[in-house]
């Protein structure tokens, strides 16, 4: 597959900022152009319309999260592992779709909405084989939104707690065992 043209993922990259930093109403296709450096032609040559700038970044998560699931399922530490460490975000490509794709949905977006829950879906099928039964694959989801949510709010005022390091791994071999049982 080639890859795509470098204006094509600057395009992309703003839309994606935009989005995160400001919301949806402000990621126009005027402010998209502006933040990418491009003209309204040149963004138009890549995306003939708002909503083909939301479908291919809607495009872009699913790449990534291919990606991710590929990685997760070959993961020396095993699927849970993985996938409860890249639980913390840290601002990557990923996290940063995830942010952008769930601003299009929240304002609405179906297409956005259904990306996000294929793809939750998608973490779950690679871990289920890694759960005893369908609550042990609950708990290590829910203990993932719990990691993924308390460190989006350790940038604001209401800090939460996010384990790292050895208290990263005492959580892993918790809900490890837990998901076994």
């Amino acid at each position: 597959m080639s890859r795509p043209p470098l204006a094509r993922e600057k395009v992309l990259d703003a839309f994606e900022r935009i989005l995160v930093d400001d919301g949806e109403r402000a990621a126009t296709m005027d402010a998209t152009a502006r933040a990418a450096g491009v003209s309204k032609g040149g963004l138009l040559y890549h995306f003939a319309s708002k909503e083909a700038l939301e479908a291919g970044l809607i495009e872009r998560l699913r790449a990534l999260a291919d990606a991710d699931v590929a990685a997760m399922a070959a993961s020396p530490e095993g699927p849970i592992g993985y996938f409860l460490r890249s639980s913390a975000m840290q601002n990557d490509p990923l996290d940063r779709a995830i942010l952008a794709t769930s601003r299009l949905a929240q304002g609405g977006n179906t297409a956005a909405s259904e990306s996000l829950r294929q793809i939750r879906e998608l973490w779950a099928q690679t871990l289920r084989p890694h759960a005893a039964d369908d609550t042990a694959l609950d708990l290590v989801m829910l203990v993932s939104d719990g990691i993924y949510f308390n460190n989006a709010l350790s940038g604001g005022s209401i800090p939460g707690p996010v384990p790292r390091g050895p208290a990263m791994d005492a959580l892993v071999a918790l809900v490890e065992r837990a998901a076994k049982s």
